[in-house]
């Protein structure tokens, strides 16, 4: 190939690359899914309990139940809903973007259980008695009134039921959803909201295998309901007990506002590296931009492919991607740096630094797929996200940041124009050697030469024990202040156009019947509030907070729930996860190079670990 042929080439690869990404980024970005905590919407984790004593739930029960679950979502209209299976007795729901959230909760942990009562509260017919999926909403032709019809299994036996209750004096069939024990037709008949659907006068056997549910349902609002409850009767009902011990709902206000200000974030830290790479690497650094471009741009495609959910963590993996692509980058800039210094030639400098940094960069790497392939096996939802784009990142690493790039450098060097072009590459003239020196890479001075790290190994030591005993100290006087995640309760965010006071939320929380054992008011002119409570609050207790913020405020809080077993297990296996990838690494550092290396490398991770943690509680940081 000739030398104008390579530059061409790179021109031309580059114009194809950038084309490419201008003509799909948008498709690519309008189909990222994006998560509840982008968008609003709400996940909640249920605890599946039998609904009788006795019965067991295995895994044909879990199965069931969560497709019950899908067909009610199906019932909200929620585009791409997850609902996934845990063991041992776990079903998780993710609502992205749902608009009523109260109504949704309230659809998903219905029993949807119909019976057909008499007066007395005895059922004559229940949910199995009905055809699946007869149950209609229509409208009585006389009245205009809406209704709810559906067709039982044997005529003969509704025939006998409407009969029976015919003869009675208090001669009502009254049907009610999800009947509780305590429940009683005639204390619900004096009031004027009462829990039954309906109650009619029955005054004569009916031979007909069709029911009508009338009476209950009045203007738009009982439309709504008729159709609900048709729907919910034809979605099945629940064989089991759903019990909440997470829940995470977030406004979609509040939502695209964390959308807005992370991906704002997000563009200021990669402008940051780019610059940053352009005027330190200059030549390479360009190359570089590409490739983290397309690093960029790959990494979402390949997301999407998977049909990945994004979540705040899920971008900040992206970030930290670029971040770790940058260092595969630096690493191999540094060795062509040293090379040059040395006295190679451009050419020679870039052959050596490939074949040179390719292992360390594949070493790095690789242990960081231990620590992301452990986060996904004990973290939760959101930190599984994380994982998954950092997986992901690591990849595309090595698609972009060490073949592309290397291969579009290739092509610059292999033209010779830039031939003794040193400035371009980051190295002066005067600093370097001729080759016929005889210098080494391993004899280049560096601006650490005065310090002998060795020689002061000693006092270092000694003021690392420092630092770790007056961190103790801290631990201990102050203690950690753990955020409900793993200390359990609710924590309630929510912001206003207006300035938040602390009486007014005060005021909303005692409305709400309720007492918060913290409330923080912070942002740009107070205009957002924390309320935090130590005990999880009930989706009752949830959903009057919530209107009450709303009709205060003007904002749909995000409410995050965590009950006492899912903190004791998110504690118990971030230590594991802590645990686990550092055995990881500390066998593959000493299969790659020997053990003492991976334990003292570990060791060193833990300590600054341990610093960080102990600042954060000085700091009373969560």
């Amino acid at each position: 190939m000739k030398k104008s042929s390579r530059i061409i080439a790179f021109l031309l690869l580059v114009v194809l690359l950038f084309a490419g990404m201008a003509a799909t980024y948008k498709s690519v970005i309008k189909n990222v899914n994006l998560g509840l905590d982008l968008q609003g919407g709400f996940e909640v984790l249920y605890q599946v309990d039998p609904l009788n004593k006795g019965d067991k739930i295995d895994k044909k029960a879990l199965q069931s139940t969560a497709q019950t679950l899908e067909n009610r979502v199906n019932v909200l209209g929620v585009s791409e809903p997850k609902i996934q299976v845990e063991e041992p007795n776990r079903i998780r729901v993710q609502l992205a973007g749902v608009t009523d959230q109260n109504e949704a909760r309230k659809i998903l942990s219905s029993q949807a259980n119909l019976t057909i009562r008499d007066a007395e509260d005895k059922v004559k017919l229940s949910g199995s008695d009905i055809k699946q999926g007869s149950a209609k909403q229509e409208f009585k032709q006389e009245t205009n009134q809406p209704t709810v019809t559906f067709k039982v299994k044997d005529k003969n036996k509704f025939k006998k039921v409407t009969e029976e209750i015919s003869k009675k004096r208090d001669n009502v069939m009254v049907v009610w959803l999800d009947f509780k024990k305590g429940d009683s037709y005639k204390k619900e008949a004096q009031k004027k909201n009462p829990k039954f659907i309906s109650a009619a006068s029955v005054d004569q056997p009916i031979n007909s295998d069709s029911v009508e549910i009338s009476g209950g349902f009045k203007g738009q609002e009982g439309v709504k309901k008729a159709k609900q409850i048709a729907e919910l009767l034809n979605a099945g009902s629940l064989p089991v007990d759903l019990k909440e011990i997470y829940s995470n709902s977030v406004g979609a206000q509040f939502g695209q506002d964390a959308l807005d200000k992370t991906v704002f974030a997000s563009f200021i830290g990669v402008a940051l590296i780019y610059l940053f790479m352009l005027g330190f690497y200059r030549l390479p650094g360009l190359v570089a931009i590409i490739a983290l471009t397309t690093y960029i741009y790959l990494t979402l495609v390949a997301f999407n492919f998977i049909s990945g959910v994004l979540t705040l963590p899920g971008l900040a993996a992206l970030v930290l991607g670029v971040g770790m692509a940058v260092d595969a980058n630096i690493i191999m800039y540094e060795r062509i740096k040293d090379e040059l210094r040395i006295g190679r030639t451009i050419k020679q400098a870039f052959s050596k630094a490939n074949k040179s940094s390719f292992l360390t960069i594949f070493d790095s790497n690789l242990t960081t797929v231990i620590a992301a392939a452990v986060l996904f096996f004990f973290g939760e939802s959101s930190v599984k996200g994380f994982a998954t784009m950092l997986l992901l990142g690591i990849l595309m690493i090595f698609v972009t940041a060490v073949f592309l790039s290397r291969f579009l450098l290739s092509l610059l060097v292999s033209s010779n124009i830039f031939k003794n072009q040193f400035w371009l590459f980051g190295v002066k003239k005067n600093k370097r050697h001729d080759i016929n020196e005889g210098v080494d890479v391993h004899d280049l001075k560096t601006s650490f030469e005065k310090w002998n790290f060795v020689k002061l190994a000693k006092p270092l030591i000694g003021v690392s024990i420092l630092i770790v005993v007056v961190g103790l100290v801290i631990l201990y006087i102050f203690k950690l202040n753990l955020g409900i995640d793993f200390s359990s309760g609710t924590r309630v965010d929510f912001q206003s156009k207006q300035a938040i006071t602390q009486q007014k939320v005060e005021q909303v929380v005692k409305d709400s019947g309720l007492k918060a054992d913290q409330i923080q008011i912070n942002g740009k002119d107070n205009k957002v509030a924390t309320v935090q409570f130590k005990d999880d609050l009930t989706r009752a207790q949830d959903n009057k907070l919530s209107d009450n913020i709303k009709s205060k405020f003007g904002d749909t809080p995000q409410i995050n729930t965590v009950s006492p077993i899912i903190g004791q297990e998110l504690a118990k296996n971030a230590m594991l996860a802590l645990i686990y990838a550092s055995i990881g690494i500390i066998i593959y550092v000493s299969l790659r190079f020997e053990w003492r290396m991976g334990l003292s490398s570990v060791l060193a991770l833990l300590h600054d670990v341990f610093i960080i943690v102990a600042i954060s509680v000085y700091l009373e940081l969560k």
